[in-house]
């Protein structure tokens, strides 16, 4: 049979509620022997012969999902007859022979109503265990006053919408768009779970865990919406932790669900772990709700007595994230496609982020003005920025974030080193298509990220380095010092690490770990139980730097303390020489900025100075000062007076072949 339209619907379940309320109301009028049955019934049509509703009435579904007996069907229709029909109220009182009990009470129902049990009425009968009706003050619960709940009366008459008490804790989860295939198939390995079941307090908790919390909530809509499920989401940190109080709304919540065929979903994003009271209540809600229930986790949580389906959400695949922004850029340049190879291997983003991305880069005004060519390459750079700015916010808690200046013709490296260097770049750039398109990340997926350890004296350019390959690539670099991060505690150092790689996935930003030589160290031979730890520690690192999606870079002043085992895991390695006296006259060439007023500098003289390029950096600087103090241009002077400061701080001593001819 076709559906009612909604108006006819609500027509029909009147008149058969009606109708149910005037049988109620016949007896209750033979009881109190009133002006006569005729006076207080309404002549209606046999039920049996009137046309089955589609869907059916109200009252006959809430009996159907309550397995409400007769009796108990007809103990909340005297209650809903108060609410609903004038005539009941005087009843009521003439029934119990007082004026002032105009209200329904289970002594009378039992006196009135057919097949009476005193069950009925019981904590664990359906009427109070799902809140159907309420038992008022009264000296004893026989005589009480009861009342019909003002969310099952709405419903009874039609008017379906939420419980007030739940609305401040559950939102409705709006439909999603189409998801990957990936993760649709996550979606339908859930209905498969739930379908297969067979029965409620059979449903395993399904919890998802990993990803976004945007991505969860989508997967799990999709998968509650081919079980035709409405999905609402519950944010757990403000569920209340008096155990009554949750109770209570833990059943509004399952009579809610019931009602409307829901599904909730339990967002714990915002519960730690270690908060042992929430946790014990949710667990124990969680091991008795009898309705679909899911669970929203970054971490894996355990149910003792209550089967738990834990499946991992990961954001889109390369290729499918490569659709997504096709289907993006519709409406942005036209030839802005071609340039999404790189955005895909570089960025790691769910729908949503895409979405925010786009909607940065593109603003609020569309098409920018210029030639069509300029148009596509802004938007390009925009978009390629606004995700890098995206992902940032979980690293910058995390690791000083550095804006790199320094370019190519900055950095004064042999030849070798530089182009070392220059393959370090094109291997990041190139990332997507060697291993994806020629298949190399299917035929292994070992050492798959890309790694370098640059090693060399402090102040020989391998923070330069970094930052030119940063400014090459137009990614962010962050700067780790492992001394920080290293722990004495087992465990914990792992634990850093952890944070560091996890925060930075998503962006593949460009990670340099300072001061290696803080974690690594020769341990061919294991003496204690701390040469064992630093190994594992050490392992640890290698191994997140191996699978990582971006650069990760180690800096060591001292490559004989790195055991060649570690070494050989890395993919580059950059020795930065100390810089001899044609490299240093170079990068005296190069310190001053353009804009500095400079006197007559020998700089044959000044590379005769045996100091690093950090050195030099200081130096010039330092004079750099002195001369604007004195209103000059940066003359050997000021250099020679900088240079002894220089020294003095690095306690080393000027020899007379630095400085013969400087005075």
């Amino acid at each position: 049979m076709e559906p009612l339209a909604m108006t006819d619907w609500l027509t029909a379940n009147q008149t058969y509620l009606m109708d149910a309320l005037s049988k109620v109301r016949l007896q209750l009028a033979r009881h109190a022997d009133a002006q006569g049955a005729d006076e207080f019934s309404r002549p209606v049509a046999a039920q049996s012969q009137a046309a089955p509703l589609s869907p059916p009435p109200a009252l006959e579904t809430l009996c159907r999902l309550f397995q409400l007996s007769p009796f108990e069907r007809d103990v909340l229709l005297f209650c809903a007859g108060a609410e609903l029909d004038s005539q009941f109220n005087r009843l009521l009182a003439a029934a119990q022979g007082d004026s002032n009990r105009a209200y329904a009470t289970f002594s009378l129902a039992l006196a009135v109503l057919a097949d009476p049990h005193w069950s009925a009425l019981g904590p664990r009968g359906p009427l109070r265990y799902w809140r159907l009706l309420e038992v008022g003050p009264g000296y004893s619960l026989a005589y009480s006053p009861l009342k019909i709940d003002e969310r099952i009366l709405h419903y009874l008459t039609g008017q379906n919408s939420m419980d007030e008490r739940l609305t401040d804790f559950v939102q409705v989860m709006p439909p999603v768009p189409e998801l990957a295939p990936s993760q649709q198939a996550l979606a339908e390995k859930l209905a498969r779970a739930w379908s297969q079941a067979p029965g409620h307090f059979s449903l395993p908790v399904v919890q998802w865990c990993g990803g976004e919390s945007a991505d969860r909530q989508a997967v799990a809509a999709a998968g509650a919406a081919l079980l035709n499920l409405g999905l609402y989401v519950m944010a757990a940190q403000f569920l209340p932790l008096d155990i009554r109080e949750l109770k209570n709304l833990w059943r509004l919540w399952e009579r809610e669900a019931y009602l409307n065929n829901l599904a909730l979903l339990l967002d714990c994003e915002g519960v730690e772990p270690t908060d042992s009271s929430r946790m014990q209540v949710l667990a124990a809600m969680l091991e008795t709700l009898s309705t679909p229930v899911m669970l929203s986790t970054s971490e894996r949580w355990q149910l003792a007595r209550r089967a738990l389906l834990t499946l991992e959400v990961r954001k889109p695949t390369s290729l499918e994230q490569l659709h997504l922004w096709r289907s993006l850029l519709q409406g942005g340049p036209a030839r802005t496609n071609g340039r999404l190879e790189p955005l895909v291997s570089q960025f790691n983003l769910s729908r949503h982020a895409m979405q925010t991305a786009f909607a940065d880069a593109w603003g609020p005004t569309g098409r920018q003005e210029g030639s069509e060519g300029e148009e596509e390459h802004d938007f390009a750079a925009r978009l390629w920025d606004a995700c890098r700015v995206l992902t940032r916010p979980r690293l910058e808690n995390l690791a000083q974030r550095i804006e790199p200046a320094a370019a190519w013709e900055d950095l004064v490296l042999p030849a070798p080193q530089k182009e070392v260097l220059r393959d370090v770049a094109l291997h990041v750039r190139h990332r997507l298509q060697v291993y994806e398109s020629w298949g190399f990340a299917a035929k292994s997926t070992r050492g798959l990220g890309i790694s370098a350890v640059f090693v060399g004296p402090s102040g020989t350019g391998k923070t330069m380095a970094a930052e030119v390959l940063a400014r090459e690539l137009r990614l962010d670099l962050y700067r780790i010092d492992l001394s920080q991060v290293v722990s004495k505690y087992i465990g914990e150092t792992e634990k850093n690490l952890k944070r560091v790689f996890d925060a930075a996935e998503d962006g593949g930003a460009i990670l340099l770990f300072d001061e290696a030589d803080a974690l690594f160290g020769k341990r061919s031979e294991v003496r204690d139980s701390h040469d064992r730890y630093a190994n594992i520690e050490i392992s640890y690192l290698l191994q997140r730097m191996e699978s990582y999606r971006g650069l990760a870079i180690l800096t060591t002043n001292m490559k004989e303390a790195m055991d060649k085992a570690f070494l050989r895991r890395l993919r580059f390695v950059v020795t930065f020489p100390f810089p001899d006296p044609a490299l240093r006259a170079q990068i005296w060439q190069g310190i001053f900025p353009a804009a500095t007023p400079l006197g007559k500098l020998d700089i044959p003289k000044l590379s005769r100075l045996n100091v690093t390029g950090g050195n030099i950096r200081n130096i010039a600087l330092n004079a750099a000062f002195l001369a604007a103090d004195t209103g000059e241009p940066v003359n050997m002077g000021h250099l020679l007076r900088a240079v002894r400061q220089e020294y003095a701080k690095l306690e080393k001593g000027l020899t007379e072949v630095e400085t013969s001819g400087w005075e």
